[in-house]
């Protein structure tokens, strides 16, 4: 069977919703069809009409947007507010969405979750936002549930914040983004490529939209395809999938690492809001007749078959009957990969796990969160369940449907009822088993799971205590029919087609949110205090740029991707983000733990500077004066002049940032002193943004480091190179030996905002020096 992704090489033109032209084709057709120029045709695209909508710049090649709401959980809301406070904020001018998806179990950290959600309440109370308790709904169902619409704009800070299915172009980043909204600035980006992903055909049964998903993303995400990049889902197929089933392929366009995502609409689509009470909301999204796209996706729905994403990547991906046909191969590549990960400290078996039978045997299955716990996937998961059995051998089964509104209806119609009879576990909402807070496998276990990611450690495991699981994304179709066999892998189309229909009936009872949720949009309350428990600090205070910075290399980093799980641990680690410090001693602890020691150190000898023993201003610290003796020999500039050399860590990576829009990624570097990051490039446009508002600077440079851990990478003048061209900054390496090499960075374009920022020291420094 042919490939179900094909991509097409350069930009392409789309007729009437339906027809693809290659651009290089285009000119055959201009006695028949005079087509636009590209540049002209660019503003027929879905994407083009919202961005202009809500640009504010005047410009659409510098766009400058202003968003219709905003959504947090409760690993990012703190941080956001007290940066948002420290900067003047005084009420949240647009819908503002604290959501308690992620941090609910109240044993972790003793009282530190509970306490951020008290804080979270009273934040909403004081500020007009909207609180949505603990257990009621994960941030995306909300979203997708009470705020989404037609041609609107939402920003979250969590990377899965995509609700294009919906007519909505929706993005996640850090913080930092946010806090901008709150404080009525923008949110500024270069105009994006635009790519098409048509879609054609309709999917077989037992085809669930996270096998849609894996597809998509093994074809694109090696190659960069959509980096960046809006992906506008257009084509017949868009129609033959539920809106539903759209919102379950839309969440999973974060691991392509494209910007956001947009979908045309239809009668599926004003169906879907108008039994969420919002029927207002909808109005048709189509491209125009003749459409100019960057690229395109073309997806054969028809050929897509149950996919499985192998550890540890959702790229990792194969089809299940591919896995079945060579089996021994690709486990023996995974366990390889395994051993990098365990880094000597664990390893993962799964050749072990081939039955003599040649199937393989799981040890779990989880269907949950945004992509996962949606009511199509559940009701599907009951249907493959019903009248049969999970086992009472290893495997066990975990539901967690999305929202307290899924679940009702679920337990109106007996679908949870026959899960729980067939032996599944079936939960609240929470996205605990996607960030590695809930149903942790055993050490050298195996789960299926319909969540968003399989990184490294992200269920929970800790290969420095000796322990590695692995996760392997599934369909909740394909999950469903492995518990059906006991944990024996089994695709879902290896069930009768009968058992499944996607066009599921589906009432939506908001009593839940009526009851529970606190709306005080517009409703804010300025003399209230906000709670503080006794983990949520202020963030500690952050020198501005100087002119000149040495940065002693504290961690290199040489693997293809880093992931920003990599940067900073999910999981229980997040009980600590209210808490700045706190949560940085963790920084990198799972893939290079004597990290922070090293920062620490580095961080001690720019404290001496500013505060000699012996009194005065600034001096060198006697550790590094045989670096500036070093560099002044070489001629390098700056290094007479104490005060003007800024002391700090640094991080070099080869693609840093792929996954989590946490800005702690970022943050945690800065509060223990980093003032930089040296990459080949950013894996995503969140990371670097996380980055620069965290008041570092974004080096990147060609070809092999030469420079090691604990050598000194020197930057003269680099003030003034934030001030103007950036693409060729001299720099100089003094290694340990005291040789000294002089090398080339450069720093991608920058907005004069984000200079601003970066010089400031970080965003908070930024917002208070704007206040004098």
């Amino acid at each position: 069977m042919a490939e179900p992704v094909q991509l097409y090489d350069g930009g392409v033109y789309l007729l009437d919703g339906t027809t693809i032209v290659p651009e290089k084709q285009a000119a055959g057709l201009a006695g028949d069809r005079a087509l636009p120029t590209p540049e002209a045709a660019r503003e027929g695209t879905i994407a083009h009409g919202i961005l202009a909508a809500h640009n504010t710049s005047g410009s659409m090649d510098h766009l400058k947007l202003r968003f219709d709401a905003l959504a947090s959980h409760d690993i990012t809301y703190v941080g956001v507010i007290q940066t948002a406070k420290a900067s003047g904020m005084t009420e949240f001018p647009v819908p503002y969405v604290l959501t308690n998806c992620h941090n609910t179990l109240c044993a972790v950290g003793g009282t530190i979750n509970e306490d951020d959600h008290v804080f979270g309440l009273s934040a909403a109370k004081k500020y007009g936002g909207i609180f949505v308790p603990p257990h009621i709904a994960v941030i995306h169902q909300y979203m997708r549930e009470m705020q989404a619409g037609c041609g609107k704009m939402i920003l979250g800070t969590d990377s899965h914040t995509r609700y294009g299915a919906l007519g909505t172009m929706a993005i996640g980043e850090g913080g930092g983004e946010l806090v901008k909204q709150l404080l009525r600035d923008t949110y500024d980006v270069a105009y994006p490529r635009v790519v098409a992903v048509y879609l054609k055909g309709a999917p077989v049964p037992g085809v669930g939209p996270q096998d849609i998903a894996l597809a998509i993303i093994r074809a694109v995400f090696d190659c960069g395809y959509v980096k960046n990049a809006v992906m506008e889902f257009v084509g017949p197929g868009v129609s033959s999938m539920p809106t539903d089933y759209r919102n379950g392929v839309d969440v999973m366009t974060t691991e392509t690492t494209c910007l956001t995502s947009i979908w045309r609409t239809d009668e599926d689509t004003r169906a879907f809001l108008a039994e969420h009470g919002r029927a207002d909301d909808y109005r048709e999204l189509n491209p125009a007749p003749a459409a100019y796209y960057d690229g395109c996706v073309e997806v054969d729905l028809a050929a897509v078959r149950p996919m499985i994403a192998l550890p540890f990547h959702p790229s990792n991906a194969f089809t299940i009957d591919e896995l079945n046909a060579n089996m021994v191969d690709i486990l023996s590549e995974v366990e390889q990969r395994a051993a990098e990960v365990g880094g000597g400290r664990a390893s993962l078996s799964l050749l072990d796990k081939i039955r003599p039978d040649g199937r393989l045997q799981v040890q779990q299955g989880v269907i949950a969160g945004c992509s996962g716990g949606n009511f199509t996937n559940v009701m599907q998961a009951a249907r493959a369940l019903r009248g049969k059995t999970c086992g009472n051998g290893e495997f066990a089964l975990s539901v967690y449907p999305s929202s307290q509104p899924v679940f009702l209806e679920l337990a109106s119609n007996g679908a949870a009822l026959e899960l729980m009879q067939a032996g599944a576990i079936v939960r609240t909402a929470f996205c605990g088993p996607c960030f590695g807070a809930g149903d942790t496998p055993a050490n050298n276990g195996l789960s299926i799971r319909h969540t968003t990611r399989n990184f490294p450690n992200r269920e929970g495991s800790k290969p420095g205590a000796g322990q590695l699981t692995g996760v392997a994304l599934m369909d909740a179709r394909s999950i469903a029919a492995t518990a059906a066999a006991g944990g024996v892998l089994t695709a879902a189309t290896d069930l009768p087609a009968e058992t499944w229909d996607e066009h599921v009936e589906y009432r939506f009872d908001a009593s839940a949110y009526e009851h529970r949720v606190y709306n005080g949009f517009g409703r804010g309350e300025a003399a209230r205090e906000l709670v503080y428990g006794p983990n949520i600090k202020d963030w500690p205070e952050m020198e501005p740029l100087a002119e000149n910075i040495l940065l002693r290399v504290a961690s290199k980093i040489m693997d293809d991707v880093t992931t920003t799980d990599e940067l900073i641990p999910s999981g229980e680690t997040s009980s600590y983000r209210s808490n700045p410090l706190g949560l940085a001693e963790f920084t990198l602890s799972r893939r290079d733990p004597e990290y922070v020691g090293r920062a620490k150190a580095v961080a001690e000898l720019e404290r001496e500077r500013l505060a000699p023993p012996a009194g005065g201003s600034v001096a060198v610290p006697a550790a590094v004066a045989p670096v500036y003796e070093a560099l002044s020999a070489a001629g390098a500039p700056g290094t007479d002049d104490p005060a003007s050399v800024e002391i700090g860590s640094m991080i070099y990576a080869v693609k840093p940032g792929d996954g989590s829009a946490r800005e702690q990624a970022a943050s945690c570097q800065r509060v223990l002193g980093g003032l930089a990051n040296i990459t080949r490039e950013y894996a995503t446009k969140r990371y670097r943004s996380n980055v620069m508002n965290w008041g570092m600077v974004p080096f990147q440079m060609k070809g092999e480091p030469t420079f090691e851990v604990g050598d000194y990478v020197y930057v003269p003048g680099i003030r003034s190179a934030l001030e103007g061209a950036m693409d060729a900054i001299p720099a100089w390496v003094v290694r340990a030996n005291g040789k000294v090499e002089q090398i080339e960075l450069f720093v991608a374009d920058m907005t004069a905002e984000e200079r601003a920022i970066v010089k400031a020291g970080c965003l908070i420094n930024y917002n208070r020096d704007r206040e004098r």
